[in-house]
């Protein structure tokens, strides 16, 4: 038996992401996945975390009026913040190398913003980790864009993948926040749902 009693919710993933939905998998939580199309635009003067925090409240607010009292819905957005600014999902390989070389040598956060939404109840929170990246090269970058295609990705990058092997020299935080889903947050908060 799970060691919290969640089988009396109904849970639903709002994420098309496979690695939240591998890492809520791993997690051993049963769930469906339904999403919808939100808009992820955000106001200018969001810094940091406060982007991902209203990013998820924003996807939560779509299922208004739609969720019964046993259903638990997650929502998450994940950014990278570097420099001051954020560096969102790559439109094309020549973004995904600028951010790529942005990245290189350097530190930055990566933030994910959760929302946990009942009919009744709604709880909010994000988790930052500091990434430290060593200098890539320019081959480096040129196999991972044109290998990996990280164009779903924010920052152009997956920590789980090649690029983190190589390139990740060290991580302040949770490596799985990393991958879009800080899941020992996540689980804490389910746990005093």
């Amino acid at each position: 038996m799970y060691p919290v009693r969640l089988d009396k919710f109904h849970i639903i993933l709002a994420s098309k992401s496979p690695r939240r939905q591998y890492l809520l998998r791993e997690l051993g939580i049963q769930f469906v996945i339904e999403t919808k199309d939100v808009d992820e635009s955000f106001p200018a003067h969001l810094q940091g975390e406060e982007i991902p925090l209203y990013l998820c409240h924003k996807k939560a607010d779509a299922f208004d009026g739609k969720l019964k009292e046993d259903t638990i819905l997650i929502t998450a957005d994940t950014i990278v913040w570097i420099n001051g600014h954020v560096l969102n999902k790559p439109a094309d390989a020549e973004e995904a190398r600028t951010m790529l070389r942005e990245l290189s040598g350097n530190r930055h956060e990566v933030y994910t913003g959760v929302c946990l939404k009942s009919a009744k109840k709604k709880i909010v929170f994000a988790v930052k980790t500091a990434v430290y990246f060593k200098e890539l090269s320019e081959g480096e970058i040129e196999f991972y864009v044109s290998t990996y295609k990280p164009f779903d990705k924010a920052g152009a990058y997956g920590a789980q993948e090649w690029i983190g092997y190589v390139g990740v020299e060290r991580i302040e935080g949770s490596y799985f926040n990393v991958m879009g889903l800080p899941v020992k947050e996540l689980y804490d908060e389910l746990c005093n749902f």
